[in-house]
């Protein structure tokens, strides 16, 4: 139905923004076919009024907890809300991207990206190589030894230096992990070559997703192997952690002192899976999640070595994560176009309690904001990374920094997006306020 031109709509605009942005209470009536982008013509008029030095900038509007994505009377209408009451328009900054960083260049496809560190960025390539970025400007570090593709890559700590290093450790399709430690004071005019200081064998294919625990005494992985495997990040020689101390060289006519190694065994692995483990998440020192293509997604007690939860979506997955309230929901997405996210606290039944559709491709990746209940990102062989607000089932943006396909994608900074794909770049989306 068609917004009638000449009918008004009482508003008053409400925010939770700090003062500066914030409009007088005062009910006033509006145009009923507003969208939000006449919306915040208004708003920003009232703050320029009370703040002659006001830059317009554009809102989003929520109306009982809902972002409001249509001309007002249309929204109204279907929602079931009378035109005839004043109705509470809350605003709020638009979440997008402001600015395209300059992408940082690799030399094959960028397969893994981790953002949970402020000051760097860590990235996995199909050449085998992880590397370290200062600033998203800069490749500080390269940490080498994997003879096949990196696949997956984590901060351990998420980031905070220990003992002086930041503590780095990547999965490979050459079966293995990988930890090394990096220093983060390093600042050459060439990136430092950096040798794993421990590798932990024993899935029988593929490594394809590492999640690190809250406590970051251990990590796990998921394989192609169908297995989920537990491995402790320090190891000593009574717990049976470290199986061999070698001695290797880099390459036989090297001069170089020969450098230690460390290999470690897994310490527990979880059955069940009976496809590749695409991806494992921690969220909580007794619980890990993984999703499989196998179609499911499973909830696993650490103590007990036993699965608690599962729930079978019939699509292949490739990428999970927990997020929102309480960190109670899971975000999925894998061989289809639709992201879904579930809350198992509701048992009973399979249905997502929301799906976001606007992809046209395989999704790759899902990851919820560090630090909002409702914002997540996800991206997909489509060549697009979107952002997504449960408040809506529409994207709030779209970015196309990427000329094929999207592997992989983080937050960074709380206010950027970061990517890699098989175009073999790295790119920054910065200047998303999410408050």
């Amino acid at each position: 139905m068609d917004a009638d031109p000449s009918r008004q709509v009482r508003v008053r605009f409400v925010t939770k923004l700090p003062p500066p942005l914030r409009a007088p209470p005062a009910t006033i009536a509006v145009p009923a076919d507003l969208s939000r982008m006449g919306l915040s013509e208004i708003v920003n008029s009232l703050l320029a009024a009370a703040e002659p030095d006001h830059k317009a900038q554009p809102f989003d509007f929520l109306v009982d907890g809902e972002l409001v994505r249509l001309p007002l009377q249309q929204f109204l209408l279907a929602k079931g809300i009378s035109a005839e009451r004043v109705l509470d328009l809350e605003y709020v900054k638009v979440v997008a991207p402001r600015k395209q960083e300059e992408p940082c260049p690799h030399d094959d496809w960028v397969s893994a990206v981790d953002g949970s560190n402020p000051s760097f960025i860590l990235t996995g390539c199909y050449d085998g190589l992880a590397r370290l970025w200062k600033d998203a400007v800069v490749c500080t570090q390269i940490l080498e030894g994997h003879s096949d593709a990196i696949t997956s890559t984590r901060f351990i700590n998420k980031g905070v230096e220990t003992d002086g290093s930041l503590h780095v450790v990547t999965g490979s399709k050459d079966r293995s992990l990988r930890l090394y430690k990096c220093d983060p004071s390093v600042s050459v005019d060439y990136p430092k070559r950096v040798g794993a200081y421990k590798i932990l064998r024993g899935h029988t294919s593929s490594v394809q997703s590492i999640a690190v625990d809250p406590s970051s005494d251990l990590l796990c992985s998921g394989s192609w192997d169908s297995t989920i495997k537990l491995w402790a990040i320090e190891g000593s020689e009574e717990d049976g952690d470290v199986v061999s101390l070698k001695k290797r060289r880099m390459n036989s006519d090297s001069s170089e002192p020969e450098e230690s190694q460390l290999e470690g065994l897994a310490t527990i692995t979880f059955l069940g899976h009976t496809q590749c483990v695409t991806a494992v998440t921690w969220p909580e020192q007794q619980t890990i999640y993984s999703a499989s293509w196998d179609h499911s997604v499973r909830q696993w007690d650490v103590q007990t070595v036993k699965e608690t939860w599962n729930m079978f979506c019939g699509k292949a997955l490739n990428c999970l994560d927990c997020g929102g309230e309480g960190s109670s929901l899971i975000a999925a997405g894998g061989s289809d176009p639709v992201l879904r996210v579930w809350d198992p606290r509701k048992p009973g039944t399979l249905a997502p309690v929301f799906q976001f559709s606007s992809h046209s491709s395989w999704i790759t990746a899902c990851k919820w904001h560090p630090s909002s209940w409702f914002h997540l990102v996800s991206s997909s062989f489509d060549g697009k990374v979107m952002l997504w607000d449960l408040r809506t089932a529409w994207p709030l943006a779209s970015v196309d920094s990427h000329k094929d396909k999207v592997l992989c994608a983080d937050w960074w900074k709380g206010d950027s997006v970061i990517s890699g794909g098989a175009d073999s770049k790295l790119c920054i989306a910065s200047g998303i306020d999410i408050v």
